[in-house]
């Protein structure tokens, strides 16, 4: 059979983004371990795409050289849009600080229990996505960040659409003209909806805060810190970290969690291994088998950047390259996860594997804020799914736009 490269070189240019998009999706494993051996740097037209995993740590640690100027059309003055400034710096900080570490024993057990609790409600069958993946995020966050006040379905709703502009509607993502317009628009309606409530909500716990009322949450404690006038952080900023605390849980929970059952089910043997670990081992074992699931099936295979300074890729190998400003970049992380240079024997599925460079989370200055809170809570939600007696597919995931709209699974009830 004709090799990918020598089909991707028979192509017309114009197609080519088309047809590795198409390999990435269909047949990603043989693909990625082709052009890591041959062509580890693919340019093309529109974007070049770097696939070992030392390229992608690259482009991804050297924040001053590649820098995520497609997020700031989306995100506006949110420090997740920038890179090496004073309101990412600060505001980083401050997000991190008012996560408290301490409390993830009591995330872990709750999301244990409201987990199990939506499972035996369902009866013997559930939507994922529909019934639990997205549900019991969005309930974390309004139990232990403070964002409560609000039918949960209109948060999943705000959260859904600004992930899919910022993540799922760049030039590069194949959207037709039609559903680019109906996401585009779809996060300018949700972000009105949510900013309205965000500012409801800081004025009730302003008032609160001011009268010595306030609660033990993020959204007390970003409060507390703007009042103090000990940092430069107004109210403005409490409100857009607030917003991004729901917007960078629930969508990428629900995918993960979605794409760590759908990997187990394609491997009968390592489901039956996940399943006794359940069982027998400490819930924390789940999360090293959800990061192992998804190394080979993430919810984002790249994280892009564009080009600020012209940089050699691959630099002291025959396959160096160097890269213009104001490329997109591509850093191909599905492919990444499965280097062996950095991932022994990568195409074994190991539970105990060190993941420290798992790319699940991201790497560099714009690492997952909630990592830390994220693991745990994924870790959990699919434990619960192992613990059910006879769990099975009963169809496989249904995507939309990048993301799993449903998932049907049962089990003994």
């Amino acid at each position: 059979m004709t090799g990918y490269l020598e089909r991707l070189d028979a192509t017309p240019a114009a197609q080519r983004w088309p047809l590795v998009r198409g390999w990435m999706q269909q047949e990603a494993h043989p693909f990625f371990a082709e052009v890591r051996e041959q062509r580890p740097v693919i340019v093309l037209p529109e974007l070049t795409l770097v696939f070992r995993h030392a390229d992608c740590a690259l482009v991804l640690r050297r924040h001053g050289d590649f820098g995520v100027d497609l997020y700031k059309p989306k995100q506006g003055d949110y420090f997740m849009a920038q890179d090496d400034t004073a309101a990412h710096w600060r505001e980083k900080s401050i997000m991190k600080a008012v996560l408290d570490f301490e409390q993830i024993p009591e995330i872990r057990s709750w999301v244990a229990d409201r987990a199990a609790n939506l499972l035996m409600e369902a009866n013997g069958r559930i939507d994922l996505p529909v019934k639990l993946t997205r549900q019991v995020p969005v309930d974390m966050v309004q139990q232990f960040f403070g964002l409560d006040g609000q039918d949960p379905a209109d948060l999943i709703e705000w959260s859904y659409w600004n992930q899919q502009d910022a993540f799922h509607n760049q030039p590069f993502d194949g959207q037709s003209a039609a559903r680019s317009a109906e996401i585009t628009a779809g996060r300018e309606r949700s972000s009105i909806r949510l900013g309205l409530f965000i500012g409801r909500l800081v004025l009730r716990r302003s008032i609160a805060v001011k009268l010595g009322l306030g609660g033990d949450d993020p959204i007390t404690r970003l409060l507390q810190i703007s009042f103090s006038d000990g940092v430069k952080f107004g109210v403005k900023k409490v409100l857009f970290n607030a917003g991004g605390l729901l917007i960078g849980a629930v969508e990428t929970t629900n995918h993960c969690v979605n794409n760590v059952m759908a990997e187990l089910f394609s491997r009968p043997e390592m489901l039956a291994e996940a399943q006794r670990l359940a069982r027998n081992s400490p819930p924390e074992t789940i999360d090293g088998v959800a990061l192992e699931a998804l190394r080979f099936r993430p919810a984002f295979p790249y994280f892009f950047r564009t080009c600020h300074r012209a940089t050699e890729i691959a630099g002291g190998t025959p396959h160096a390259q160097v890269i213009q400003p104001g490329t997109t970049v591509l850093a191909m992380t599905h492919s990444a996860m499965s280097d062996p240079a950095s991932f022994p024997d990568p195409t074994r599925f190991d539970p105990h594997r060190a993941q420290g460079d798992n790319f699940t989370f991201g790497q560099g200055i714009h690492e997952c804020l909630g990592r830390a809170i994220a693991k745990p809570m994924l870790g959990e939600i699919v434990r619960q799914l192992l613990l059910l007696p006879g769990l099975h597919e009963v169809a496989p995931v249904e995507f939309r736009s990048g993301v799993p709209e449903h998932y049907q699974l049962a089990w003994n009830g």
